[in-house]
């Protein structure tokens, strides 16, 4: 059977399901293009000249990477000439991207982490680069009206695509338009993304789970009561025994998910930095628990499903619960009976 490609997948979708008009569809296949690039990078490393810190944070106060600023440019350089797009926004800028005028603009917004896990950029562990499509809201007939924060602020359901590419010993593009969830993996002699995986779906049962304990001391009671019973295992509540694990890389946490069930947990706890959570809900949690519930599973804050939350500016944080639909159901639930 002749191997697919991203682009003859994206075509064949649009024949079926009339939801890739032709400006999303290029859009997607640009991100995707950035992503091969941003993966030679990676692979250069240290022969590149990336590695390494700069001396800038973020909006979010964190030491930059190289390879952070790099890929951020790589996404902005591919995106913002080819007409597809009215404006980008990542979690490495301190406010939104415009589309210059010198450019056509587009119907679409881009949202995207340029590179997740950048702490194992350094230590060669697996890391990737997030990404969510939003359609910029209606204008007023016959105007063009210039963009502005409120039209990223839309619900995780608003999306009309998303995905992340993982770097790690193979390259990976994971894609929903809306219809399931795609996996292709990059062949390095073609320099094409080929279809590996259709309809992904995510185990509904589960014997491991992903959380950083070392925040142990600062949960709150019902995250206490989840992780204790996991431990507790064969002798305690559930009966069975469970395994942890932890990459400090969302991509890599929500790809093992994927391909073999679990849940990744990241609550918010009593820190000052963390009452409300860590993750930011448009670069990272709407994105995958898009993905996650395409593929049957489930994503909440502890209280309420991610895709469901308004928010409310463009660096919010949330606090995300993942995986497998089983657990996520029972940590959502001790969530909402200690509220």
């Amino acid at each position: 059977m002749k191997r697919k490609t991203l682009s003859r997948y994206l075509i064949e979708q649009q024949r079926e399901h009339n939801n890739l008009p032709a400006d999303l569809r290029l859009l997607i296949e640009v991100a995707a293009r950035a992503c091969k690039h941003i993966s030679h990078a990676v692979s250069k490393g240290a022969l590149g000249d990336v590695m390494g810190s700069t001396e800038s944070e973020n909006v979010q106060g964190e030491i930059q990477k190289k390879l952070d600023i790099l890929s951020n440019e790589i996404l902005i350089d591919a995106n913002e000439w080819g007409g597809h797009l009215a404006g980008l926004a990542s979690e490495e800028m301190d406010d939104f991207y415009e589309i210059p005028n010198r450019y056509p603009k587009g119907e679409y917004l881009l949202i995207y982490d340029p590179l997740d896990g950048s702490s194992n950029i350094d230590i060669n562990v697996s890391i990737g680069t997030i990404f969510s499509v939003l359609k910029k809201s209606e204008p007023i007939e016959g105007e063009v009206a210039p963009i502005t924060e409120q039209d990223f602020l839309q619900k995780g359901r608003e999306q009309v695509a998303a995905g992340y590419a993982l770097y790690g010993p193979q390259t990976q593009l994971v894609l929903t338009t809306g219809h399931g969830v795609q996996i292709f993996t990059l062949d390095l002699e073609i320099g094409s993304w080929v279809l590996t995986q259709d309809q992904v779906q995510i185990p509904q049962t589960t014997s491991e789970y992903a959380i950083n304990s070392s925040y142990g001391r600062f949960w709150r009671a019902p995250i206490q009561r989840y992780i204790g019973e996991l431990i507790a295992g064969a002798d305690g509540v559930r009966g069975r025994d469970f395994s942890m694990r932890w990459i400090a890389a969302m991509v890599a946490e929500v790809h093992r998910i994927l391909t073999r069930g679990g849940i990744f947990l990241y609550p918010a706890d009593s820190r000052e930095s963390n009452q409300t959570g860590r993750l930011r809900l448009l670069y990272e949690a709407n994105p995958m628990a898009m993905i996650v519930e395409q593929a049957g599973g489930a994503a909440t804050n502890g209280l309420v499903d991610i895709l469901d939350i308004q928010p409310t500016r463009l660096h919010e944080r949330v606090a995300v619960f993942l995986g497998s639909k089983e657990e996520v159901d029972i940590v959502t639930r001790y969530h909402q009976d200690h509220e």
